[in-house]
């Protein structure tokens, strides 16, 4: 900073010397601006030209103009940023030992700009850039220029000067750059992520781990690059486990620090545990780490987590036990006593680590789901070689498992647990759990019953069988209050149990096996009294009170059956019933069987009509009168279905033909081609026509192909019109020829009228115009749509009839011949 003006003898000696140094570089094309300056000198636009003037002259002598401007106007941010962009420019590439004074210079011409200039954050950040530049040794002198920077500015522009400041902490590295960042994380606390990769650049391993397990303890944390709260956890736990012994140093709680981890991601834990065993690894205390391995094996609740930590574990005994190998080799000779007996030791761990895992996975199956029932029968599996602990395995299972919770058939697990003590030959136990397993509320009443069930085996099995019959009386006791809903989910099985089918087909059938009729009986009507009864049931009851010679009391059974159950299923006993009854009795008790048959067909659906009708009118036919029968089947014509009625006429026609003559069939052939749709009409009338033809009936049978003309198109059904022609050609005349010609002209003509057939016949039409080119499809779409009349038809089918017409006669010529 120039020195003020004073009236020493020095004073006048600058003063002369800075009038020398003018009087030297001032030009002729000079002396305008310089006038300007006497009359202005205060004016910035008036210095400004003059800089501009001089930018080609040397820079000493810019370098003066510089200095007179701003010693006249020394708070001119314009005039201080050009001189001092111009001093930067010009000592840009000099070292800073050869030419430390024009350095100084620039740190001087800086130092008195910012005098007044001190709020202005572009000449901070200049200067702060050029000592960073050009004088970076000066790392005190560029540390207090950039706090002195921090002071003087607001605290909004701070931002410009940190980060030039943090830059050159990074390269200063060091405390200067731990004191920096300390000092920006105060003012910026989400920038701590920096910071902490600065201090393991810095090899700073200990603060680190402390400031990253402060980040990852902080709920509210965002992480500035985006890295999720796991990621950071898996930094922390990759530097404790890579820098164990710098991490030790502080005291710092790596293994308090990764079990909080391990609880927070429960789903990463397995990854976690295996990076605290290996920080106690590398730390030397392999029982530490073994230890830690062991606590992780039994607390994941995951296979994936615990195969990471099993294989971990497993490798780190095998590198122990190579390494003591190796070393018991490197002796030579014979090991040791206690070498031999250290590597057998974990030898022999080892080999008990193996065995261990099927166990250590299923205890990981049962965290995650204690009431996996299949789970705990692998468990058992597993231990079938100890019978105390299958023992221990099935009361730990039974009590761990909530029946409502329970995963599987749980009652499985308890029939298996008495089958274990029925094998050991101990009845006493196994019966004793099935009477516990009997006061289970089970999910189902189906598994309740399975229990009772196989009790009720146990005791068979043993040749107990007053015992199974007890167990079963006793299982199908009912409640006191009886009037509860089979379904009913809120009521416990217990209760519901009595109206369970399965434990009363076991017990019918255990009844049937070893008991007597009477009690078997009994139990039948039990069933029956319970309304659970199925059809099955009904057909078994029955079929073992026949078996047993009381045929009335089975009949009874089935009308008891079809009193419980309505159509369709009352159909099958009713068939099983009536088959039944007279295969018995045949004629001996006809009137009965009439009245059964007729209660039978009282409500009996159309579907089901058929078959019953058949059985009656079979009955009639064998034991009864041929006109009943013949009446039955009238009766069903108008009974079955619309799909077995053509059937059911043909069967009436041919049961009346044998019976009373094929003449009588003709009123039922009459009543049959009217009650029937037209297409089984037409079979029903071809039918009639051959009879009649049979007959010798030739006009009879002409009048029936007549009628049956009405509804048989030419087109959809020719095989009648081929059946008629052959009738004609046979035992018709030319007449008659000619009539079947007309009629079947008109009946074409009648069905080309119908407007459904008119479409069909336009879209067929164009289909097969389409193939012949785009001209026949014009013409014949015009052709359909205008040409085609109702007066056109007739022609054209009368000129193709009489064609036939003559080709038939001459071959009816040729026949005559």
């Amino acid at each position: 900073m120039p020195a003020p003006h004073s009236n020493s003898g020095s004073g006048d000696a600058d003063r002369d010397r800075v009038c020398n140094e003018l009087l030297y570089m001032i030009t002729p094309e000079d002396i305008p601006y310089e006038e300007d300056l006497l009359r202005q000198p205060y004016t910035l636009r008036s210095w400004l030209r003059y800089v501009e003037h001089k930018k080609n002259a040397p820079l000493s002598h810019r370098f003066l103009v510089y200095e007179r401007a701003v010693k006249e106007l020394p708070g001119s941010y314009k005039l201080w940023k050009a001189y001092l962009d111009l001093r930067c420019k010009s000592v840009a590439g000099l070292s800073a030992v050869r030419h430390a004074a024009q350095l100084d210079g620039v740190v001087g011409c800086f130092e008195r700009a910012l005098v007044l200039l001190h709020k202005m954050p572009r000449i901070w950040t200049d200067y702060c850039e050029f000592l960073v530049r050009h004088l970076p040794h000066r790392i005190t002198q560029i540390r207090r220029t950039f706090d002195r920077a921090l002071r003087a500015l607001p605290i909004t522009q701070h931002d410009r000067v940190w980060e030039l400041y943090l830059k050159f902490a990074q390269e200063a590295g060091g405390a200067t750059a731990i004191a920096v960042f300390r000092r920006y994380i105060k003012l910026e606390p989400t920038k701590i992520e920096d910071y902490i990769e600065l201090l393991v650049q810095l090899d700073r391993f200990a603060e680190a781990v402390e400031r990253l397990a402060q980040v990852c303890n902080d709920a509210k944390f965002r992480s500035m690059h985006g890295k999720s709260q796991y990621q950071l956890w898996t930094e922390l736990a990759d530097l404790c486990c890579e820098h164990p012994r710098e991490v030790n140093v502080k005291g710092v709680r790596v293994e308090q620090i990764l079990r909080a981890g391990a609880k927070r991601f429960s789903d990463q834990a397995g990854k976690i545990w295996c990076s605290l065993a290996r920080y106690w690894i590398k730390l030397g205390q392999f029982e530490k780490a073994r230890n830690i391995f062991e606590e992780g094996i039994v607390s994941v609740m995951t296979v994936r987590d615990f195969t990471q930590i099993f294989d971990a574990y497993a490798e780190f005994e095998e590198s122990v036990i190579s390494s003591k190998m190796e070393a018991v080799a490197a002796q030579g000779g014979e090991p040791d006593p206690a070498s031999a007996l250290e590597l057998d030791l974990r030898l022999a761990r080892f080999e008990r680590l193996m065995d261990r895992r099927p166990f250590l996975v299923n205890d990981v199956l049962l965290r995650q789901n204690p009431n996996n029932v299949s789970e705990w029968q692998k468990r058992v599996s597993l231990c079938k070689d100890d019978m105390e602990k299958v023992v221990e395995t099935y009361t730990k299972a039974l009590a761990t498992v909530q029946p409502k919770k329970a995963y599987g058939k749980l009652h499985q697990l308890w029939c298996d647990f008495a089958q274990f003590y029925e094998e050991a030959d101990d009845l006493d136990n196994a019966r004793r759990v099935f009477e516990k397993a009997t006061r289970v509320d089970y999910r189902a009443v189906n598994d309740l019953a399975d229990i009772w069930c196989e009790w009720a085996e146990m005791e068979l099995r043993h040749g107990n069988y007053a015992d199974a019959v007890e167990v079963m009386a006793r299982a199908t006791v009912p409640p006191a209050n009886p009037n509860v809903h089979y379904k009913d989910e809120t009521v416990p099985v217990q209760r519901r149990i009595f109206k369970s089918l399965r434990l009363w087909s076991f017990y019918v059938d255990l009844e049937e096996s070893i008991g007597t009729i009477e009690s078997a009986r009994a139990v039948y009507d039990r069933i029956l009294q319970l309304r659970i009864a199925t059809p099955q049931i009904i057909v078994n009851y029955a079929a073992f009170l026949e078996e047993h010679q009381y045929f009335e009391e089975s009949f009874k059974v089935y009308e008891r059956g079809i009193g419980l159950f309505g159509y369709p299923v009352a159909f099958e006993l009713w068939n099983i019933y009536l088959s039944k009854f007279i295969a018995r009795y045949g004629g001996q008790k006809l009137e009965r069987a009439r009245d059964l048959f007729e209660q039978a067909l009282e409500k009996c659906p159309a579907k089901h009509a058929k078959p019953l009708y058949l059985l009656y009118g079979r009955l009639e036919e064998e034991h009864g009168l041929a006109k009943n029968a013949m009446r039955i089947y009238d009766r069903a014509t108008g009974a079955v279905t619309a799909e077995d009625r053509l059937e059911m006429y043909r069967f009436y026609i041919a049961k009346v033909g044998q019976t009373f003559g094929v003449t009588a069939t003709r009123e039922i052939y009459q009543r049959a081609i009217e009650a029937l749709s037209d297409r089984d009409a037409k079979d029903m009338c071809l039918s009639f026509a051959e009879m009649e033809r049979k007959l010798g009936e030739i006009d009879r049978a002409r009048a029936i192909y007549a009628y049956a003309s009405a509804f048989c198109d030419p087109r959809t059904v020719p095989s009648f019109w081929q059946q008629w022609h052959d009738f004609e050609v046979k035992h018709g005349n030319e007449d008659t020829f000619k009539e079947m010609l007309r009629i079947k002209r008109s009946v074409q003509l009648q069905f080309n009228t119908e407007v459904n057939y008119l479409s069909a016949q336009l879209v067929a039409s164009r289909e097969k115009q389409q193939l012949q080119g785009p001209a026949g499809f014009v013409a014949a779409t015009k052709t359909a749509t205008l040409g085609a009349s109702t007066e056109e038809v007739p022609v054209a089918a009368a000129k193709s009839a009489d064609a036939s017409q003559i080709e038939l006669d001459l071959d009816d010529d040729d026949d005559d011949e």
